[in-house]
């Protein structure tokens, strides 16, 4: 190590111009309660010597099963396993998915070191079998070690980590597709206007969500980078998603209303990120990000793993080495023109609404349950056919050609449990929405509201100060089960915030507490329509009005058609 920390893999012209070393060398350890914020402020970002002394704590705080690789491990088999080959033309691992080295300001012997480093992962690690993140990890690491056997023990003990309520790096294609959904889940929720954009743009939109852990483990500059690594190891997972939210943001401030410059909106947005610094600094891109209120770990733990078992039950699993994500359907394709009809929407509206839906669910096709042309104007039918089917989407056309509806996320059939009680039931995933004579959504109030509440005992807390790592999910598997963004994981002030959807021999609501966002009478042939405190909404349409059509959609996985 030389005066300013950087060691003989380190090109120092680069690094000085990337990262000016200005900061403080020590971080007194009695500060640790205050170590979020601290790695938030980014106090030790231009001490080079200290971001390496931060790293060697954190790391080694990391829980890990008993036996894990270390440095002595490493002096062991690099020689075997690299031999007599030059460490510039090194194979990477087969699991890295062709990502390459980011340069990170190292020299040639420093990406060499990251080859035979992974390299050596790959041996100790047989298990991981997709890890593209991986690379960039390495390459920084490297940075704040002292010789290739420390950073080899680093990075082996981020993947070793044993407590299963930390989730640090996916190791598998199903852990990483799952998040490429639940990001995807994160956008349709706290980025709208960007989500919008990229369905208007993009043939296929989830394949642009994809990408979304190669901007931050790969496209982002050294510095940037650094910073949101700083904050990852203290606060965990969770804090990608929010970088990779606040990206989105800027790309859709900067480019709305602009022709992108390429056909590739996937392109366009690696091109954006390269070339950040053109936009925000380090310190505005983690302002954003920690300005966007996400769900609680839990919540999104429990979305993950929701995501989870719906490419488990599709049997996507591994990446298919033919056509990557070769089995999904896109939004464009799981709703096709051909096959497609409804009396009440077009393919267009039926596509802008499928583009709303859970991602576990946009890979599956529509399915008319229930049509009141075809089975008449009757409530007790419309539950019939709905029943076993879950979730649902109601739309409903006026007699002046209004047209609105609701995404419904439980089984009609939960009504049965309350007997002749009209009882709510349903999860903060539920949302209603106008189409005709505009465009509107409204999701559960807490969304976009979340100070309406505070997470329930069990929760992760947002505003509590965590020491380090201390990112848990609750790892009872009963709790894992348990429905994402279900009312009983908040401390609501009252009841009127979780009223989603009721249903009787007379009347089916939707949204309760003020008002209703949808009442329907048992004939469906009158309507009202107002605001209610669930959905914090503007009636969907005439507040009174005389029902022309109603349709019933359900979810089809086309492998079963």
């Amino acid at each position: 190590m030389d005066s300013l920390g950087y060691n003989c893999f380190v090109d120092k012209d680069k690094m000085d111009a990337a990262i000016q070393d200005l900061g403080p060398k020590e971080l007194n350890w009695t500060e640790l309660q205050e170590l979020k914020q601290l790695a938030r402020e980014g106090f030790w970002a231009q001490s080079h010597t200290l971001r390496r002394k931060v790293y060697q704590r954190l790391i080694r705080d990391i829980p890990c099963r008993t036996v894990t690789p270390d440095a002595s491990v490493y002096s062991d088999i690099v020689g075997k396993i690299v031999g007599k080959h030059s460490s510039s033309s090194l194979p990477l691992p087969e699991f890295v998915d062709n990502t390459q080295v980011p340069n990170y300001c190292l020299n040639a012997r420093g990406e060499g070191a990251v080859r035979k480093i992974l390299l050596c992962i790959a041996n100790q690690f047989p298990d991981i079998s997709f890890c593209p993140a991986l690379p960039a990890v390495v390459a920084l690491l490297l940075h704040y070690s002292i010789d290739e056997a420390e950073c080899f023990e680093k990075a082996c003990r981020i993947l070793a980590c044993n407590d299963p309520s930390k989730k640090l790096i996916d190791q598998s294609f199903l852990a990483f597709e799952s998040s490429c959904m639940t990001f995807g889940d994160l956008v349709n929720k706290y980025c709208q206007a960007a989500h919008k954009l990229m369905v208007a743009v993009s043939e296929d939109v989830l394949q642009v969500y994809s990408d979304w852990q190669r901007w931050l483990f790969g496209e982002l500059p050294l510095n940037y980078f650094a910073r949101v690594f700083d904050v990852f190891l203290v606060e965990g997972y969770k804090v990608l998603y929010r970088v990779a939210l606040a990206i989105l943001k800027f790309f859709h401030k900067v480019r709305a209303g602009q022709p992108l410059e390429s056909d590739n909106v996937k392109q366009d947005i690696r091109m954006f990120v390269k070339d950040i610094a053109k936009t925000v600094s380090p310190e505005k891109l983690l302002e954003k990000a920690f300005a966007i209120r996400l769900f609680s770990r839990k919540e999104i733990h429990l979305l993950q793993m929701a995501n989870e078992k719906a490419l488990k039950q599709k049997g996507i699993t591994v990446k298919q080495k033919s056509v990557s994500l070769s089995k999904r359907q896109f939004v464009h394709l799981a709703v096709h023109a051909e096959n497609f009809h409804s009396e009440i929407v077009s393919v267009k509206e039926m596509r802008d609404i499928w583009s709303w839906v859970p991602e576990r669910f946009a890979l599956c096709q529509p399915l008319l349950l229930f049509s009141s042309l075809q089975h008449g104007y009757s409530l007790t039918r419309f539950f019939f056919q709905c029943e076993g089917h879950e979730p649902t989407l109601l739309l409903i056309k006026t007699t002046q050609k209004e047209v609105c509806g609701a995404y419904l996320s439980t089984d009609w059939s939960e009504r049965n449990k309350f007997g002749a009680k009209l009882s709510f039931f349903g999860t903060g995933e539920c949302f209603v929405f106008r189409l005709q004579p505009e465009v509107q959504r409204y999701e559960w109030v807490v969304i976009k509201h979340p100070e309406l509440t505070k997470p329930a005992s069990f929760m992760s807390s947002e505003t509590s100060t965590p020491s380090p790592l201390s990112h848990s999910v609750p790892s009872d598997p009963a709790d894992r089960l348990s429905p994402f963004l279900a009312a009983r994981h908040f401390n609501l002030p009252s009841k009127t915030a979780s009223m989603f959807m009721a249903g009787g021999s007379d009347c089916l609501i939707i949204g309760g507490g003020g008002g209703q966002a949808l009442y329907i009478d048992g004939d469906l042939n009158r309507g009202r329509t107002g605001h209610c405190d669930t959905f914090n909404n503007q009636p969907l349409c005439s507040e009174n009005f005389l029902i022309a059509a109603v349709e019933a959609w359900g979810f089809q996985d086309p492998d079963t058609q």
